[in-house]
């Protein structure tokens, strides 16, 4: 009955990705956009992202502690300042496509709420799915986002996408991945790359067998870090 019950599950999970529409494509006009909030969205995703590089020169070079940790401090103070603005222009405009400012513009709406907390991620996740189908939003921004919410609610991610350090062995690892034998086929529904080919984007190589041998070591550690 217990094998039944988790079979029936995975199918009803693997029915609702199939059903999910994949966006990954956009008819923009750039006549039709909000110039004024374009700018100012614009200006977010170069500040977002332009944070992260920061953050990860830094930590990639022989920068001490006090060092990372005041440049961890500054990226925080960015999303913050940036989720106040963000907030506002939701609330007066709602969820704005490509279509409506451009497609960085349209990012750094998402990456802004995938950068936030937790409480902030959940109140907006049924937000992103909605621009997802009504086609204003990436299908793969919307996984990122649920599986960066999953991770920090202690359960197993879909699509593989968020890695962490593990304290342990130091070593940079996937999340517990629900399911890891068909990830794959998820990624493919919202359009992700394969990800033995996202594994190499960290300078990892993605070992199925291996991974589920060590599945029992990581859930641990994930769960004593409380990512």
């Amino acid at each position: 009955m217990k094998m039944k019950h988790i079979y029936l599950v995975l199918i009803l999970v693997f029915l609702r990705l199939m059903s999910m529409a994949q966006v990954n494509s956009f008819t923009i006009d750039s006549s039709k956009f909000n110039k004024p909030v374009m700018l100012m969205l614009d200006t977010i995703y170069k500040d977002d992202q332009g944070g992260r590089v920061r953050m990860g020169e830094i930590s990639k070079s022989k920068a001490s502690e006090a060092q990372i940790d005041s440049a961890r401090k500054a990226l925080r103070a960015i999303d913050a300042k940036n989720l106040v603005k963000v907030r506002a222009i939701i609330n007066k405009y709602g969820w704005l496509g490509p279509q409506d400012v451009g497609m960085n513009s349209s990012q750094g709406l998402f990456l802004t709420i995938q950068h936030a907390d937790l409480a902030t991620q959940e109140e907006y996740l049924p937000m992103v799915k909605k621009a997802v189908k009504d086609g204003k939003t990436l299908s793969s921004n919307l996984a990122l986002l649920e599986d960066r919410v999953a991770m920090r609610q202690g359960k197993k991610q879909i699509y593989g996408s968020q890695l962490f350090t593990n304290k342990a062995t130091g070593k940079l690892c996937f999340y517990p991945i629900e399911d890891p034998d068909h990830v794959d086929e998820r990624r493919k529904t919202v359009d992700l790359q394969p990800i033995a080919e996202y594994a190499k984007v960290f300078n990892l190589t993605w070992d199925i067998t291996a991974y589920k041998n060590s599945l029992p070591e990581i859930e641990k550690a994930a769960k004593e870090q409380k990512l």
